[in-house]
């Protein structure tokens, strides 16, 4: 368990990240009224950007505007939707196989809980975290490769796992900002917090950043 110095420090940290980005969010587009739109973004994005899926979803959920939509279709008829994403032929099939069970399991509707939104095909832990935090209110920090280095980078933890790295940060902060922390994460990392060029003469919280890793990138 962290010490109160320890949860001082990243709520120190967690106020500088939300004073540079108080508009932080999720950057996939969906309608915050379907959750089903999300879980597909989210298997979209998988080794892909925001930018890239945020492209291709409007035509997608124009041609399928339900999940019983995606139920009745063929991997065929959605990849020509998705072919500027990686890997789009596996995540075709996933997304039809992940509807089909929604319709035929959860009467069409996705479930909240996080232990059944990973038996979908396609959803993982770091999905499941998303979904559940985002559209069912489920506090949870999911861990994508920003989110784990730039806490790597802070020294909020030190783990490389995204399932440890989620226990160690879920530790920190109270979890009614567990979705707050996910979200400013991100941000840094994708504007300042760089995996190759950190500014770090930008960073809102280069006083609390222990730049672990950092300086043998200079």
């Amino acid at each position: 368990m962290p010490t109160a110095r320890q949860k001082q420090r990243a709520l120190r940290i967690l106020d500088g990240l939300c004073a540079r980005y108080p508009d932080a969010r999720c950057e996939l587009d969906h309608d915050p009224a379907q959750p089903w739109q999300l879980l597909v973004a989210v298997v979209l994005s998988a080794q892909a950007t925001d930018v890239s899926v945020n492209k291709v979803t409007p035509a997608l959920f124009a041609a399928f505007p339900t999940v019983q939509a995606f139920a009745a279709a063929a991997p065929g008829d959605v990849e020509p939707y998705i072919k500027s994403i990686g890997l789009f032929r596996n995540k075709a099939k996933n997304i039809v196989a992940a509807a089909r069970v929604v319709v035929g399991d959860f009467g069409g509707v996705v479930p909240p809980a996080r232990e059944l939104l990973e038996t979908l095909p396609g959803v993982g832990s770091k999905s499941a975290a998303v979904l559940v935090a985002n559209c069912f209110g489920e506090p949870a920090i999911a861990v994508d490769t920003h989110v784990g280095r730039v806490a790597r980078r802070l020294g909020l933890t030190r783990q490389t796992d995204p399932d440890k790295v989620e226990t160690e940060l879920s530790a920190l902060w109270p979890r009614e900002r567990l979705l707050q922390a996910h979200h400013t994460l991100i941000f840094q990392g994708r504007r300042i917090c760089d995996a190759r060029r950190p500014r770090c003469s930008e960073c809102p919280v280069a006083g609390d950043c222990r730049r672990i890793g950092v300086d043998e990138l200079a």
